[in-house]
């Protein structure tokens, strides 16, 4: 890949000893679209969110925080502040994302992001993540996939119930 947000992907994954496998997607509305260009579930495609994080409800401060969610859920808002410690989260805007990871939305992807100063931001994942994933790969058109659990080891990611079914969804059976 020449892209540099893909070289940036690569090098930081061989950095973190991961093995990483880049898949060309195509253009994609939506991440059903993504999910059947590469032939897989939308479930197998895992979402990289950018959230804003204060530590209290007044604080100016601010940092950010990664979540990781299957692609066929949303993320629980009070399960990930619970778990991450925060008191105050929400999404990050493109321009915020852009800021914290280096990577324009819909390209996002834990492997080499970082903020202009090299600030890393802690990751969490839902637990139900596992096994062979797809991700976002740094740049438009391109997907990586990757072992969960190898990704999780490298980076420290930090697990939890931390997604709920999309609204309007009912959950699958248990």
């Amino acid at each position: 890949m020449s892209d540099s947000g893909c070289d940036r992907v690569q090098a930081d994954a061989q950095a973190h000893g991961v093995q990483i496998e880049f898949a060309p997607r195509g253009d994609a509305g939506s991440l059903q679209e993504a999910a059947a260009n590469l032939g897989i579930e939308p479930r197998e495609i895992v979402k990289t969110l950018v959230a804003r994080a204060k530590r209290t409800q007044t604080a100016r401060d601010h940092s950010y925080v990664i979540a990781l969610i299957p692609g066929d859920r949303q993320v629980d808002w009070a399960a990930l502040r619970k778990l991450a410690g925060f008191k105050k989260l929400s999404m990050a805007s493109p321009e915020q994302g852009l800021e914290a990871t280096g990577y324009r939305p819909g390209t996002i992807t834990p492997f080499g992001a970082e903020a202009a100063d090299g600030t890393r931001w802690p990751i969490y994942a839902d637990a139900s993540i596992s096994g062979r994933i797809c991700m976002g790969a740094g740049a438009p058109g391109i997907n990586l996939f990757v072992q969960a659990e190898e990704l999780f080891a490298a980076y420290g990611v930090i697990t939890g119930e931390i997604a709920k079914p999309l609204t309007g969804q009912t959950p699958p059976p248990a």
